[in-house]
């Protein structure tokens, strides 16, 4: 009898950490998308513009 627990043990702790590791991943929180980005918010409109593209335009704003 005490054999058959020996030689069990070591089956039922990999079960055990199978069993702990499916679990995790099933209920576990998802992962964000691989496409998903990080966008900056644009609160002003034009903000996407960057510093090369907007030379010029404030000398003409300022002039009017």
């Amino acid at each position: 009898m005490v054999v058959v627990a020996v030689l069990l043990l070591p089956g039922l702790g990999l079960l055990l950490f199978a069993m702990t590791c499916l679990e995790d991943r099933l209920f576990g929180d998802p992962a964000p998308p691989r496409h998903a980005r990080r966008r900056h918010l644009r609160l002003l409109p034009g903000g996407g513009r960057g510093i090369d593209h907007g030379v010029g335009h404030g000398a003409e704003r300022d002039a009017a």
